[in-house]
């Protein structure tokens, strides 16, 4: 008997099938002695339509919600029916004894398989290939310990869970939102947060006031240093109170009152999970979330130098120590060959903050998996990349940098003035290049130059007062609004759940760059630059959303539900239970709401049937449209191209043929659309 082993991507699976000798076979697999080899095409099954339920839901209506099914039903996806039919056929054959998962080895890749399996109805027995490399290597050593399919039902379970919910919330409250305002809607369990989240902050920046502040320097010849006061504020709010002190101060003696000094240890950071190489990879190289998950997808699986992708561990474990060697080894190409060269004239001994095996959950922390680097073999973007995970692999088993930092304190006028350095005695890991986020910084290197010994006695020379002026907050960038969906404790309002919260968030490491894209396919957010700014159109969706949903407080309890779903310490059903008894209040304050709909989107192009606002959307190809705001309108037209003529699209020319037969006089002769559409006008008058 054979086993089928079945693969996320095409991609993957032939790579599986090199390496288990499998040539043979047909169209969607590769056979050998021993396996049969297939694939899906990412998701081949998804959870069915409302109009599966009733035919009634083919058509949106507020009166007929919510849609809350006792049962979720599935289907397969029409684009990729050949491939599952493929599948399917495989399953059913007489000399394929078991079934053995490859999909990717975390929640959605489990759930990718156990859908298939469902509606191919597979009752065999199942094994669980969970890896975290796709090196030959790795994938012989994952072959040769194969888990029990049926150890990773709960994580079916939470990616399950997770998936109808999304079903549940998702849409409802945008069908609700949608009729019930007569305007195109999107909402959701997770992008609604995220994007309140991003118009909170627009909110603080609207509602700032700058205030002016003056800071004082005085010099003493040779230097200069920072007037503080009696907190260590630097800033002084009362122009009047600098201009008294610099009085005092100039041309008076000073004295060295004590002078500090203290060597620190600076340790190396913490290893690369997906979301803290996200927001590197945004501020050093103005690369997004999304794109950064794709390069290293790249990195992953056709160049095999990089470890699985969408995990959420900065840690290894104690068993992966023996290889960190030759995964240095294999850098010997690269610009980092003499650092590594360097940290292999010792054993390689990381500390706790690298080895932790209690903070390994899935998957262990983004490094060079030990295959050969050839950096001429990368595209520019995946060497960018590769080398912020070389940089940070380096670190990590670097010793920590000492820097001595030195401070004076001077006293004139009855005043107080600093006067700080920092000298790095000791390189460690900064040595590499991977940067510093040391927060002693800033306090010290305020001013520089040659410290006085303490007792010295200077005159100070003269004295300048600066004037500068508060900033509102930053807006958020994807690195840092990665950092908030990671950890978003300030914007949670629930006391008790900001105390409680762990692995909760908004969303998870492997779909927080979607959600972020999808809010800006959705017109919802907007980058400028490396600035994400809510759209008048996100404003708007904001206004008519239920508080609670809006706040992060609900999603991340909802994620924490998934991780205890996942860990066996809650079942789906009691889960699922409060997702459709919220979504039954949402669905009911929505029609409610006495909220009236007010377009904040001025100018553009307007719709030319009903004189409403167009939104100018991107499809997943590229394409852009106008799209009518309106719901019960549905017109939309291609944006024109480089010709200046006009393409008109799908739903335009269904437009165009409704309106022709609906005006139409039926007669024999022949008259163009604007005619119709004049002749309508007239015959309205």
């Amino acid at each position: 008997m054979k086993s089928l082993v079945l693969a996320e991507k095409p991609s993957v699976g032939k790579e599986l099938a090199k390496v288990l000798g499998c040539s043979g076979g047909g169209k969607g697999y590769l056979e050998g002695k021993s396996f049969v080899v297939t694939w899906a095409m990412g998701h081949l099954v998804e959870l069915a339509d409302p109009s599966r339920y009733d035919p009634k839901y083919k058509s949106w209506k507020l009166e007929d919600l919510p849609m809350l099914p006792s049962k979720m039903k599935f289907k397969v996806i029409g684009k990729t029916s050949k491939q599952f039919n493929t599948v399917k056929s495989l399953m059913k054959r007489n000399d394929i004894g078991s079934l053995v998962i490859a999909t990717d080895a975390g929640r959605e890749g489990e759930l990718v398989a156990r859908l298939i399996m469902k509606l191919a109805s597979w009752k065999g027995p199942f094994k669980r290939l969970w890896i975290s490399s796709q090196t030959t290597e790795a994938i012989k050593q994952g072959f040769a310990t194969l888990k029990d399919g049926k150890e990773y039902d709960r994580l079916y379970a939470a990616a399950l869970a997770r998936a109808e919910a999304d079903w549940i919330v998702g849409l409802n409250i945008t069908r609700a939102l949608s009729t019930k305002y007569d305007v195109r809607l999107s909402s959701g369990r997770v992008q609604t947060p995220t994007l309140n989240v991003i118009a909170e902050r627009e909110k603080e920046r609207d509602e700032f006031t700058p205030q002016p502040f003056w800071q004082i320097r005085a010099d003493f010849g040779t230097f200069d240093a920072l007037w503080k006061g009696d907190r260590g504020g630097s800033r002084i709010f009362n122009h009047g109170e600098a201009l008294k002190i610099k009085e005092t101060v100039i041309g008076s003696r000073g004295r060295v009152v004590s002078l500090s000094r203290k060597k620190k240890n600076i340790p190396p950071p913490h290893g690369y999970d997906l979301t803290s190489l996200q927001r590197d990879a945004n501020s050093r190289l103005s690369f997004s979330a999304k794109k950064t998950l794709s390069v290293l997808q790249v990195l992953y699986e056709r160049h095999k130098i990089a470890t699985y992708p969408r995990t959420d561990s900065r840690y290894i474990t104690d068993d992966m120590v023996p290889t960190l060697a030759k995964r240095l080894k294999s850098l010997k190409n690269t610009p980092y060959a003499a650092y590594a060269d360097r940290l292999l004239k010792k054993p390689v001994t990381p500390g706790k903050r690298f080895v932790n095996n209690s903070k390994v959950t899935d998957h262990h922390a983004i490094i060079p998996t030990g295959e050969e680097i050839f950096p001429e073999r990368l595209s520019p973007e995946e060497r960018k990349l590769m080398n912020l995970i070389i940089e940070r692999f380096i670190a990590v088993l670097s010793p920590p940098a000492v820097r001595e930092y030195s401070k004076a304190v001077i006293e004139a006028g009855g005043q107080r003035f600093y006067l700080g350095s920092v000298r790095v005695l000791e390189k460690g890991w900064l040595e590499a290049g991977a940067g510093s986020d040391d927060e002693e910084d800033d306090e010290y290197s305020l001013v520089t130059g040659r410290l006085p010994d303490e007792g010295t006695e200077l005159t100070v020379k003269n004295v300048t007062v600066t004037e500068g002026s508060t900033t509102p907050p930053p807006r958020y960038t994807e690195g840092t609004l990665l950092g908030v969906m990671e950890n978003p404790s300030k914007y949670l309002k629930n006391s008790t759940l900001k105390e409680s919260l762990s692995k909760g968030g908004i969303g998870t490491p492997a779909t927080r760059a979607d959600i972020i894209e999808k809010i800006i396919t959705n017109d919802y957010v907007t980058r400028q630059g490396k600035e994400l700014i809510p759209t008048p159109r996100g404003l708007e969706l904001l206004s008519l959303v239920p508080e609670e949903l809006k706040q992060v407080d609900l999603t991340a309890l909802w994620e924490m539900q998934l991780h205890a779903i996942a860990e066996g310490r809650e079942t789906p059903s009691l889960y699922l239970q409060e997702i459709r008894e919220k979504t039954k209040v949402f669905v009911t304050k929505i029609k409610n709401s006495t909220q009236k709909y007010t377009p904040l989107q001025k100018g553009g192009k307007k719709c030319p049937l009903c004189s409403r606002p167009m939104v100018l959307s991107t499809d997943k190809r590229g394409r852009k449209s106008y799209v009518c705001h309106t719901l019960s309108c549905g017109y939309s037209e291609t944006e024109e191209d480089h010709s200046g003529s006009r393409k008109p699209g799908k739903r335009e020319k269904a437009m165009n043929r409704r309106l022709i037969s609906q005006y139409s006089d039926k007669s024999k002769g022949t008259a163009t659309f604007a005619d119709l559409i004049r002749e309508s006008e007239r015959r309205r008058k």
